[in-house]
Parts: C-alpha cells; sequence; structure tokens
C-alpha cells in the first residue's frame, strides 16, 4: 500500500525506523523526514493513472504513511481547486494568477492536511493521546481529526486566539487549555505537559507526518497543471510546515520522473504580528 522505507534526519542524515514512533532526531535534535523507495516507485507507478481516483488526498496513498486504507482518518481532505484570478492577474499585469482554495478542506485551511496523515500514521503506531500548542486553525483541525479517530487530545492556545478556534475545538471534545502569552508559550507548556504525561506532541515539525499531508498540496498542483509547475507561489505561512512539503513533494516527482527539474519561486507571506521565517531570514538564523 504505501512506499514508505524510512525516517532521515533533516541534518544529520541518519535513518531511523519509519515502523517506530519517532518525534525529533534523537542525535541532533532536528525534524525528522519520510522516505520512501522511489527507485521502486518509479518502476512501478503510472501518474496518469491518478487522475482517475477519487479525489482527495488519499489518492496519493502509496507516496503516504499508511500501510491499510482502513487506518485512514478520513473528513474529506485534499483535492481543493485551482481558480482562475483573472481580474487580479490583469491589475498585476501577469497573465495567469490561480488561487488554490484550501478554505473547502474540513474545519476551514490546509491544516487539515497534515493532521489526517499525522493522526493517522500516531494511531497506527500506538498513540491514544495528543497533545498540540496552537494559534488557531491547527488546533481546530488536530481537535477535529483526533475526535474521528476517538482519541483524546489536549489543546494550548492563546488566549486572544480566534473565538471560532476555541469554539470548534470544544465542540469536538478536546481538552482545551487558554494562556496567558503567545504561541511559543503554549509550545513550551505543551511539551512539558507530553514529557510529563506522555502525551503525543503534534506541534510544528515535532513529528514527521504532519508534512505528510501537506506535500499533497504540490502533488495536486503539479497535476492541476498538466505536470509543469508554476513560475512562482506565494504561501501564507506560520511554522512554514505547508511550503517544506511542497518543495518535498516537487523533489518526489522529479525522483518518480513525473516532473523535470524546473522549480518555482517559493514566497513565504506572513502577519506582521506573527513572522518568525521572515525574521529569522532577515537575521539568517534558524526560525526558533
Amino acid at each position: 500500500m504505501t512506499y514508505l522505507s524510512h525516517l532521515e534526519c533533516s541534518e544529520c542524515r541518519q535513518h531511523f525506523n519509519a515502523g517506530e514512533l519517532h518525534h525529533l532526531c534523537p542525535v541532533c535534535g532536528a525534524p525528522l523526514w519520510a522516505r520512501y523507495d522511489l527507485d521502486r516507485a518509479k518502476r512501478e507507478l503510472d501518474r496518469d493513472r491518478y487522475a482517475i481516483r477519487p479525489n482527495g488526498l488519499w489518492r496519493w496513498a502509496e507516496l503516504l504513511p499508511i500501510d491499510d486504507p482502513a487506518q485512514r482518518i478520513d473528513l474529506g481532505e485534499g483535492g481543493t481547486p485551482l481558480l482562475r484570478i483573472d481580474r487580479l492577474a490583469a491589475e498585476l499585469g501577469l497573465r495567469d494568477v490561480w488561487l488554490k482554495d484550501e478554505g473547502r478542506n474540513p474545519t476551514g485551511s490546509f491544516k487539515a492536511r497534515g493532521m489526517a496523515t499525522a493522526v493517522t500514521r500516531a494511531k497506527a503506531l500506538g498513540v491514544t493521546e495528543f497533545v498540540v500548542p496552537t494559534a488557531g486553525n491547527a488546533g481546530g483541525a488536530a481537535a477535529a481529526y483526533a475526535a474521528r479517530a476517538g482519541l483524546k487530545i489536549h489543546i494550548y492556545m492563546p488566549k486572544d486566539a480566534p473565538p471560532a478556534n476555541i469554539k470548534e475545538c470544544l465542540d469536538v471534545g478536546a481538552d482545551v487549555h487558554l494562556i496567558d502569552g503567545l504561541i511559543n508559550d503554549a509550545g513550551r507548556l505543551a511539551a512539558a505537559e507530553a514529557g510529563k504525561h506522555g502525551w503525543f506532541d503534534l506541534a510544528t515539525l515535532k513529528e514527521p507526518y504532519r508534512v505528510e499531508g501537506k506535500k499533497t498540496m504540490g502533488y495536486e498542483i503539479a497535476q492541476a497543471m498538466q505536470w509543469n509547475l508554476p513560475d512562482v507561489i506565494v504561501y501564507p505561512a506560520g511554522g512554514g510546515t505547508g511550503l517544506i512539503g511542497i518543495w518535498k513533494a516537487f523533489d518526489e516527482l522529479q525522483a518518480l520522473g513525473w516532473i523535470g527539474s524546473k522549480r518555482p519561486r517559493m514566497i513565504a507571506v506572513q502577519a506582521e504580528g506573527c513572522q518568525p521565517i521572515v525574521t529569522a531570514w532577515r537575521k539568517n538564523q534558524p526560525a526558533a
């Protein structure tokens, strides 16, 4: 069902067993990436067959970390459309502008993709209780997928998070903790409680599989554009998992022989009040 082969450290490049539960690299503390046997997949997969499959994230099952279709924690995520934005294109003096409408995902954001794969894989590896720090959308998605899986989840979020996000977490039965402070403060509290109680931490880049759900945006963009990538992708980023996922998708598609070496220019856009990637880029240092 899957070509998942192993986990690889993004920094020291050591390999780890994908059949075991992991957070960060136990050697250097960097994020881990899921790796696939793409040489074998290149011989056995036909990209044209994907167009006739049911639309959605799980269309790409062989390239996702799932052993059995029955394991899927599915709320109908993925398969969002590319919409032409002709008036904006004319205003900007561009030939083509497209919008990938991720608002059609469950809970209203692309966060659904990452939580679908992260919760699916974690449950398959024996996790029964989660924790996640969030400023809003990620918490709502995590709560929904944990509820769908029948598992417990603890949400740590700032008191000034959008009321709609707080409510959606509560409505699906999550244990919600509203804190004084920002998302990084919520992250420290969530990590401390995870260590104390043995909860599985779903925080950004602290486990390998949220990226895997997000990368399906890259697969869908390539397929929708007849396997010719756009010149530029403008991406509204929080922690940047989606950007990483899309780039990872393009690398995998090239290894499969489905696209060439051309890559789009990637532009991360962040709100002035929450811009860790922009700040790190300007300071030439890793984002905290």
